[in-house]
């Protein structure tokens, strides 16, 4: 028997940088209707949120052109959801949204001056209620955005913590745990007992599949799956089709497995054909870009991982690596105490725990990863099914204690350290 259709639905989205994902909720029950995702369309004013803020303060009309392709993008995954349902448009009550200080700003049309400068202080810290007009849709329906609890800390960190039932006890009874949501502005948080440190690292799009020579969204057809051994590749592809690129796992994993079969020196460096005495060597190819290291290969197109991805890679673990180190050094924990790293992010292929600690991202003594599939988007999803969703997400939100990385000479000193795969084990 077919289910009825809702009188009343919600939708919840994850604004992130580079990606953006959203759900359709029936809004007695909480089951999931439809779900749908789509690229941020403010890529061309910057890949991360530091070039994206000085366009929009070098220039108003960009900020505000910003604005309006984020809003009509998200009205358009909400129709498209709605339709994908057999809703009609007139059932919305409401649209849940989390992201990042920068993103939320932009989402609003705000200035960005203050997120732009030291010390990094967004124009508001609490949860806003308003109206999907207000964002210039022409889509009715009441709209929620999370808070922001400082710096370059969002919304998008507050639901994924939310979602990971951070609200839900006693503060005391939490064992130590580190969450990471690895995106484009990588956001970490470390809970310990009745204390939440949480800060932001400026990844870069590297780990989402963005800056690569040949990267790409974890969409169908990127190489999400890269094995190298006794010579020879093996790679798997999100719908299981013709590679067109690669996404965040398939150049991580690349690149590990090159690290191990000595493609890719400890500096990152990667060799030439006559320093690798494996048939691998056969795949180094010099182009306009420079070295690469062919994945993929037929008639029409190539799918290479060429010197400067790797260099993506590197600041990226790099800043993520060493945001984790300053962080249990506020707590005063060394990484054995944690009893286990919460992971998230728009990586393609589910990562796992080997692999990020081979890569540096994760200590080596960490005893147990999890990964958070839908992150951020299932604690907007919780919010919106919780009678007093919003006071317990304002109460996360005020327990969020925010170290800045800027200037911070441990962080540096670490950062420059896990540049490099000697400090990783891979």
């Amino acid at each position: 028997m077919p289910l009825s259709l809702p009188e009343a639905v919600i939708i919840a989205c994850d604004l992130g940088t580079t990606t953006i994902a959203a759900s359709l909720l029936d809004a007695a029950t909480g089951r999931r209707l439809a779900a749908g995702g789509a690229l941020n369309p403010q890529r061309p004013f910057g890949a991360d949120v530091v070039t994206r803020l000085a366009a929009a303060v070098a220039s108003p009309e960009a900020r505000t052109g910003m604005a309006r392709l984020v809003n009509a993008e998200l009205e358009t995954l909400a129709r498209g959801l709605l339709a994908d349902a057999g809703v009609a448009e007139s059932s919305l009550s409401l649209v849940a949204i989390a992201g990042n200080p920068t993103m939320e700003h932009l989402l609003l049309d705000l200035p960005v001056d203050s997120l732009a400068h030291i010390p990094y202080r967004p124009l508001f810290r609490e949860g806003r209620s308003l109206q999907t007009s207000d964002l210039g849709w022409s889509l009715a329906a009441g709209a929620y955005l999370f808070p922001l609890p400082g710096g370059f800390v969002g919304g998008d960190l507050v639901a994924f913590l939310y979602g990971e039932g951070l609200a839900d006890s006693q503060p005391t009874t939490h064992a130590a745990r580190l969450y990471l949501d690895l995106g484009t502005n990588a956001e970490i948080a470390l809970c310990c007992g009745d204390r939440v440190f949480a800060t932001s690292a400026a990844a870069g799009p590297a780990f989402e599949g963005g800056n690569l020579t040949h990267g790409m969204a974890a969409l169908p057809g990127a190489i999400a799956l890269v094995e190298c051994a006794d010579g020879k590749v093996r790679i798997e592809t999100i719908g299981n089709g013709v590679p067109t690129g690669v996404c965040g796992s398939g150049a991580l994993s690349a690149i590990v497995s090159l690290r191990r079969e000595g493609v890719i020196e400890e500096n990152g460096r990667l060799r030439s054909p006559a320093e690798i005495p494996s048939n691998l060597g056969n795949r180094i190819v010099e182009r306009t870009e420079g070295r690469g290291f062919v994945l993929y290969r037929d008639a029409r197109h190539e799918v290479v991982i060429t010197q400067e991805d790797i260099r993506q890679i590197q600041l990226a673990k790099g800043a993520i690596r060493a945001g984790v180190e300053v962080l249990l050094a506020r707590a005063g924990l060394a990484a054995a105490a944690l009893a286990e790293v919460v992971v998230t992010g728009s990586f393609g292929m589910v990562l796992g725990a080997g692999l990020l600690r081979d890569l540096g991202v994760i200590p080596h003594a960490v005893p147990s990863v999890r990964f958070g599939a839908d992150g951020a988007l299932a604690g907007v999803e919780r919010y919106l099914c919780r009678p007093d969703g919003e006071g317990e997400v304002a109460a996360l939100a005020s327990r969020l204690a925010v170290v800045p990385l800027s200037g911070n000479p441990l962080f540096e000193a670490h950062f420059i350290r896990f540049m490099d795969f000697a400090e990783s084990g891979c």
